[in-house]
């Protein structure tokens, strides 16, 4: 039945989670922290696909995924290595993903699992029984013939229903877990998509590490998913989802914090004082330089030059000697 509704309650600690949610959000935003710091949205973007890859075994720590997506060379299995490429690859495409696509899902998982599985890019063809880390079964996937169906009803619920945007992607990420509609690579695509509804609600989500947070409480991951198995709604796993929103939040708001905070590198600070100067004088020479920046001579002759290079002094003659304004 479309539009049917997945079973889950809306609880005071998830409103309350949204409310505080929300409010952070503001704080990024206003802020204008991540799109204006590109060192830091790719650092997340690492620390997001390292942290989803790491749930599912992948051996390479955030040293050695750093150093793949780099270029540099590897010492690991290269099945491990192709993770992380394929990974960096699907995330670095997400503009291009309509979250309530089959095809775009089926796409995506194509990408993540090209070349470690036979069946990258389809749903699966036959049963599977889910398990986690200790190998005890969490439940039975749904029958093979009933996916696409059960997919694309999900797919259509998220788009139409008015429940809050948090609440649905949460609810989408443990429903796709529940149906498991392919052979392999179900965790890694569910967070994927869980990034990608936020991020097309919020463009913010698409640079938050909350693969990484996930990853640093997975035990609680997995309980949570247990519990919500049991009970037969999602509700104990949108909470726990939540919980670990907000905790990325708070960490990208504390890190942006630390580098706004950080001391400024040595050209920027010497061009901050060169340009107060220039607010109380008519020009500044070399010797006003050297004292201004602590420097010797050739190295004020340096600044000035590379000043001008960049277009941020002009140089001409001033009394018989070379100055600047």
């Amino acid at each position: 039945m479309k539009n049917k509704k997945p079973p889950f309650e809306i609880t005071n600690s998830m409103i309350a989670s949204v409310a505080e949610i929300a409010e952070l959000l503001g704080r990024l935003s206003s802020a204008n922290r991540l799109s204006a710091n590109p060192t830091l949205r790719r650092s997340n973007r690492i620390r997001t696909i390292h942290g989803s890859l790491a749930i599912e075994q992948n051996t390479l720590s955030l040293d050695q995924v750093t150093a793949v997506l780099n270029g540099k060379r590897v010492l690991a299995p290269p099945k491990d290595i192709a993770e992380v490429k394929n990974a960096y690859e699907i995330y670095e495409r997400m503009d291009e993903l309509d979250p309530y696509s089959v095809d775009d899902l089926l796409t995506a998982h194509g990408i993540m699992m090209r070349g470690l599985v036979e069946e990258a890019g389809v749903f699966r063809t036959r049963s599977v029984g889910v398990v986690d880390q200790q190998g005890n079964i969490l439940h039975f996937g749904t029958l093979p013939q009933y996916v696409p169906d059960l997919v694309m009803e999900l797919l259509d619920w998220v788009k139409n229903s008015d429940v809050h945007m948090l609440i649905k992607s949460c609810v989408f990420h443990y429903e796709l877990e529940l149906i498991h509609p392919f052979a392999d690579g179900n965790g890694r695509l569910g967070r994927l998509w869980h990034t990608l509804l936020l991020s097309k609600w919020k463009p913010a989500f698409a640079w938050l590490p909350v693969e990484s947070i996930v990853h640093d409480r997975q035990k609680e991951y997995y309980a949570a998913i247990n519990a919500s198995n049991n009970a037969g709604e999602s509700t104990q796993f949108i909470e726990f989802m939540l919980s670990a929103i907000k905790a990325s939040l708070i960490e990208a708001i504390k890190t942006s914090d630390e580098m706004s905070n950080a001391p400024k590198d040595k050209a920027a600070l010497r061009l901050s004082k060169i340009e107060a100067y220039l607010k109380t004088h008519d020009f500044i020479m070399n010797a006003d330089v050297r004292t201004l920046c602590d420097v010797s001579a050739a190295t004020a002759n340096r600044i000035l030059a590379s000043l001008t290079e960049e277009g941020k002094l002009t140089k001409y003659r001033e009394g018989g000697h070379w100055a600047y304004r």
